[in-house]
């Protein structure tokens, strides 16, 4: 595979500061996967500190007296955030390189890991919650833009691959540590555990992150905040409608009105856009193909993940009867799986391409989500989400190699921005969406509406596999 850089992927010759090659065009540093074992590192704990907190929910909420609504914004309020902002933060590491992103973020994120575990209210706790996300929205797509800037041809390939398997392990693991520090020293750890690595990994990526420079400048170099604050209330309002739904009913005017207030906000943010001297996006990378699929890839593989952690743990604790540690453990088989499907997809998506992965690892998702959505038992249920999870881990794989793999450097930033806005936009529709499909359950204890749940996720699964099969492009011949 080429890019539009031209340079010998054999050129390991660090950049000197003096270089005066063009934008997007450094020569690959010696220390490059040095750096990406960290900025992989930084990216686990951010999809960590997306189910991390699963475990800790049933916990949060009876000591700190928060409802079903409440405790789906706990993930919500972080996830919109994140994906709502991450636009904005990949513009910002184009318009002003993204070694200083990369730091910035991961500071106010630490700073708001700290602040969320001493949270004693819901107003607290939510506001953490955003603290963290704009950290995230910082740092992530920033980072991407490091990785795919730094790598190119196989080399990117292995890079990406290494980064989907960290980030979906994250997502799995996340849910195994945050049984084993809720039923630890408690619930604020699965926040304060981010502390003291934030604090290495900045000390060390300090040293070592390379000051790659900016993509772009000029009379373009500005930043669209309205655009920004466009799209996050737009994706704001549809979450708060599908949060609300399963108590106010589906087609009540209160769960219309919201929707309808969401596609108008999203057109504002397409007429802006359109507008502004200095887009927050280039709407036309969204329709390319490569990118298209990507971003769908990624979007229903991030809901279906996040969805099955929030209706396991919720399963498990409050219908099961069984504590976060032991809960915690069950979900190991899906953190295993999960990386193990990535690393797997990461091998041979270079020899297969990503069409025929996408669609294999949508049908198991599917097959395995449909076991607990046909027999809700506690065996049903960590059966049906390991195997789902093996499908799942692969989706990040194809999602990110599809998304990313050809895009020029110049691009990289708002690339990585997009490809990562979906991914928690994604989680954030998922575990909406399950919520309220299983909000009779969550309240009474009863098995029917998980089993709904299950198999909502599953449908989508299935559906979305033969989406995947149109969408994603075949694999191109030398």
């Amino acid at each position: 595979m080429s890019t539009s850089t031209g340079r010998a992927s054999g050129n390991t010759r660090p950049r000197d500061p003096g270089d005066q090659d063009a934008p997007g065009t450094e020569a690959p540093s010696s220390r490059r996967w040095q750096v990406l074992g960290l900025l992989a590192v930084a990216q686990f704990m951010l999809i960590l500190d997306v189910t991390v907190v699963a475990i800790a929910l049933p916990l949060m909420g009876a000591e700190l007296g928060l409802g079903r609504e409440t405790l789906t914004w706990v993930v919500s309020a972080y996830t919109l955030t994140f994906g709502g902002l991450m636009l904005l933060g990949g513009r910002l590491a184009d318009l002003i390189g993204p070694r200083r992103l990369v730091l910035a973020g991961m500071v106010v994120f630490t700073l708001a890991s700290l602040a969320t575990g001493a949270a004693q209210d819901s107003v607290t706790v939510l506001a953490g919650r955003v603290g963290q996300g704009l950290g995230a929205a910082m740092l992530s797509p920033a980072a991407l833009s490091v990785v795919v800037r730094m790598f190119e041809g196989d080399e990117r390939n292995r890079a990406l691959g290494i980064w989907s398997a960290l980030g979906g392990g994250g997502a799995a693991a996340g849910v195994l540590i945050g049984g084993a520090l809720t039923a630890g020293p408690g619930w604020p750890w699965v926040f304060w555990v981010n502390v003291p690595i934030g604090v290495v990994v900045v000390a060390v990526l300090t040293k070592i992150l390379p000051d790659l420079p900016p993509v772009e400048t000029g009379s373009r170099g500005r930043v669209d905040v309205l655009g920004a604050l466009l799209v996050t209330a737009a994706t704001g309002t549809a979450i708060y409608a599908l949060v609300g739904a399963g108590e106010s009913g589906w087609f009540e005017a209160r769960t219309l009105g919201l929707f309808a207030g969401s596609v108008a906000l999203y057109v504002l943010f397409v007429l802006r856009q359109r507008a502004s001297a200095s887009p927050l996006m280039d709407l036309g990378l969204l329709f390319r193909r490569p990118v298209f699929a990507g971003l769908f890839v990624i979007g229903i593989a991030t809901a279906l993940m996040v969805a099955v952690f929030f209706l396991g743990s919720f399963y498990l604790q409050e219908y099961a009867d069984l504590g976060p540690l032991a809960t915690g453990l069950l979900f190991l088989p899906v953190a295993l799986f999960t990386m193990a499907g990535a690393n797997v997809g990461g091998r041979i998506i270079g020899r297969t391409g990503g069409r025929g992965l996408g669609i294999i690892g949508l049908v198991i998702a599917a097959i395995g989500l449909s076991i607990p959505a046909a027999s809700t038992s506690t065996l049903g249920v960590v059966a049906g989400i390991s195997l789902g999870a093996a499908g799942i881990g692969t989706l990040f794989v194809v999602a990110a190699a599809t998304a990313l793999g050809n895009v020029a450097p110049h691009e990289a930033g708002i690339a990585s921005g997009v490809l990562s806005t979906f991914h928690e936009f994604g989680a954030s529709f998922g575990v909406a969406l399950v919520s309220s499909v299983a909000a009779a359950s969550l309240a009474a204890q009863t098995t029917d509406g998980y089993a709904s749940a299950f198999t909502a996720a599953a449908a989508a699964a299935l559906v979305s596999a033969g989406v995947a099969g149109i969408a994603i492009p075949g694999r191109s011949t030398p």
